[in-house]
C-alpha cells in the first residue's frame, strides 16, 4: 500500500464526504482548479487527483462525473508542461 493510499484510508467518512460535495459544488474549470490547488497545500501526503481515482475505484461517485474532473486537471497540467516545454 502506498502512503497516499494509507491516508485517503484514514480519512473519515465525513471528509470523503466533504471533499466530494465541495467538487459538486464546482461549476467552473476555474473552480475545480482553485480547489484542486487548495486541497494539495492543505493535504501534503496526498494528491486531488489520487483521492479522486479512490473515489472512482470506490463507487463514490459515477463515472461521468469523475472523468470531467480527473480531464479538468489532466488539461491544466497539460497545459503548464506545453508551457515549460516552450
Amino acid at each position: 500500500m502506498s502512503t497516499a493510499s494509507s491516508h485517503i484510508d484514514a480519512m473519515s467518512k465525513s471528509r470523503r464526504e466533504a471533499i466530494v460535495d465541495q467538487l459538486r459544488a464546482c461549476k467552473t474549470t476555474e473552480e475545480v482548479l482553485a480547489y484542486d490547488a487548495l486541497f494539495n497545500v492543505e493535504n501534503k501526503h496526498t494528491r486531488l487527483y489520487i483521492v479522486i481515482c479512490d473515489f472512482l475505484h470506490s463507487r463514490t461517485i459515477s463515472r461521468a462525473i469523475g472523468a470531467r474532473w480527473l480531464k479538468t486537471l489532466l488539461d491544466d497540467r497539460e497545459k503548464e508542461l506545453n508551457l515549460i516545454r516552450q
